[in-house]
């Protein structure tokens, strides 16, 4: 991982080439935010190196704000579940590195735009995706991807082979590899990689080793396509 994206020479275009190099984006949804810096260390200690903490997390702006400063070095801390513009600009302001979004809305892809940060909208159809990359999406979230399966990525690249995929949704530790074969430049894990139980119980160790699983899908998968 670029170190350089700890300090204020960053710029989009490397964060979004970071985000690619991780692979995989933890997306945390917990009800114990006391808990959060526990989760990042152990996410991180597997491997990890990007995760987004979404607004339905209490406090989530301010626990960004908090945790920004503190991160492993080379680890992206982004937000998730931004639906509006003024979100946009109160995570970016945080410390939030990049910024995803379970809808396609141009004002939040402005904002982020605006900040020389990098912006994952939601979208589904082939439509919305390539409306959501031509308006200036930096990744294109595939959301929901979990009726969809691989395959559908692989569909979209066809036509579409310059748009950057992430899919989100029905991606396991197990499954991970297959969406990076079918050509996605990254994966959205939630609750596969961050277990409410494991949390709930203070057990990083499993979350470690969920972390380890899934890179290790992600870099079989990526050695077997180069």
């Amino acid at each position: 991982m670029d170190n350089s994206l700890s300090s204020k020479t960053h710029t989009r275009q490397s964060i979004t080439a970071a985000v690619e190099r991780a692979g995989i984006v933890a997306v945390i949804r917990i009800k114990e935010p006391s808990r959060l810096r526990g989760v990042v260390d152990a996410l991180s200690e597997g491997g990890l190196t990007a995760l987004e903490v979404t607004m339905t997390v209490p406090g989530a702006v301010e626990l960004i704000a908090d945790l920004a400063p503190k991160m492993p070095e080379g680890f992206l801390l982004g937000a998730g579940t931004v639906t509006d513009a003024d979100t946009a600009r109160r995570v970016i302001d945080a410390g939030a590195k990049f910024v995803v979004s379970p809808v396609f809305r141009r004002s939040v892809i402005e904002a982020c735009h605006q900040q020389g940060i990098p912006v994952m909208p939601g979208c589904l159809s082939p439509t919305e995706i390539l409306d959501a990359w031509d308006a200036g999406a930096d990744v294109v979230k595939v959301f929901p991807a979990t009726a969809l399966g691989p395959g559908y990525i692989k569909d979209i690249r066809g036509p579409l082979p310059h748009v950057k995929l992430m899919p989100t949704g029905g991606v396991t530790l197990d499954n991970a590899g297959d969406w990076i074969r079918a050509g996605a430049v990254a994966v959205g894990v939630g609750t596969a990689l961050t277990d409410a139980a494991a949390i709930a119980a203070g057990d990083y160790a499993k979350l470690r080793a969920n972390a380890e699983r899934i890179v290790a899908n992600v870099r079989a998968a990526r050695s077997q396509a180069s």
